[in-house]
């Protein structure tokens, strides 16, 4: 009988190699159709905003000359070699194919030139300044909103019968059509006026220096409270319906019932069959909803006063200011469809029912 075991399993090992060697190339294909879709969508999303913020009708160099000239009188010769020097740097009086083509070239290096609203400081500097408050924003009030959704629907949907996560379930949907600033406002007059415990705009107290040293923490996480608890309220409602249905399927699929006749334990049911399955279309969902969130920072950091991307847009959008409008778009458009990227990579991986092809 040893003798005959090889040439007993070699059917189903040469069955397991054929099939990781056809996954391989496919999941390579897959790869290669994603990085296109990729760098699609940032071509796309990147000229629009370029077309945009170039036919605006405020002129951000009359918007400069207007800001300079505002708190004193100048002589005409002197604003028109102002009006003369501006157009020269930032390249408003050549024509608009060579104006596209230095935009370009300035993306790929990412260099974005220098912000006519803080002059001379430079788009990249501002952006830099910005992306880490926004990034640790969306980081932290999308994995609380996903984890703690999904957990909570999923036990709602297996224990159905269970009071407490049916109640779970009405403030849920309850609170989950209310928009994000609606719920950044109520938070903000709640524990900011009529019970004022939390501070409500900046990311930490006036007058601190960032350090890794506990008062600074203690300050940046009671700062970071209000927003991201309205970025959580917000989605967390989608995230628990969404996966409550998903798990309200799955424990009358036949492997489901049947592991409960053969008497597996409910805690190993939830965990390895419903719940394993039923993350896989969220982790999908997720992947689709990055976009929104991102849009919700935006406001939310500019109900909070947080001094993140969202702020430095609106704030470069009031001004004219259009080489900031583009870098803050433009490094908001590669982050979010990098992450997508990311989030549809590991989804053949998470789930081997997924065919990646």
């Amino acid at each position: 009988m040893s003798a005959s075991l090889p040439s007993e399993q070699a059917p189903g090992l040469a069955a397991l190699t054929e099939h990781s060697n056809r996954r391989a190339p496919s999941y390579a294909a897959y790869l290669a159709k994603r990085l296109l879709q990729f760098v699609a969508v940032v071509f796309i999303g990147m000229n629009v905003t370029y077309v945009i913020t170039h036919f605006t009708p405020i002129d951000p160099v009359e918007q400069t000359i207007s800001a300079a000239t505002s708190f004193g009188s100048t002589s005409p010769e002197a604003i028109a070699t102002m009006r003369e020097a501006l157009r020269a740097l930032y390249g408003t009086s050549d024509g608009v194919l060579t104006q596209y083509l230095r935009f370009w070239q300035r993306v790929v290096v990412g260099d974005f030139g220098p912000s006519l609203s803080a002059f001379p400081t430079p788009v990249s500097v501002l952006v830099g300044r910005a992306l880490p408050w926004t990034a640790g924003l969306l980081v932290v009030s999308t994995m609380l909103s996903w984890t703690l959704g999904n957990l909570l629907g999923g036990l709602a949907g297996y224990y159905r019968r269970n009071l407490g996560l049916k109640l779970a379930g009405i403030l849920a949907m309850a609170v989950h059509p209310i928009p994000y600033y609606i719920t950044g406002f109520v938070l903000l007059i709640l524990f900011g006026y009529v019970w004022p415990v939390l501070p409500i705009s900046d990311a930490y107290d006036q007058g601190m220096r960032p350090a890794f040293t506990w008062p600074f923490l203690r300050s940046l996480v009671l700062h970071g409270i209000l927003p991201v608890t309205s970025l959580v309220m917000a989605g967390l409602g989608g995230w628990f319906m969404g996966m409550r249905s998903l798990v309200s399927n799955i424990v009358t699929e036949d492997y489901t019932v049947y592991a409960e006749l053969a008497g597996v334990k409910p805690r190993t049911i939830l965990t390895s069959y419903v719940m394993r399955n039923a993350l896989a279309p969220q982790v999908t969902a997720l992947a689709m909803s990055l976009g929104a969130i991102f849009n919700g920072a935006i406001i939310t950091e500019q109900v909070f006063g947080y001094p993140g991307v969202g702020s430095l847009l609106v704030s470069a959008v009031h001004a004219g200011d259009y080489s900031l409008v583009i870098g803050v778009t433009t490094v908001s458009i590669v982050a979010v469809s990098a992450a997508v990227l990311v989030v549809d990579l590991l989804h053949p991986l998470l789930d081997p029912r997924v065919r990646a092809g």
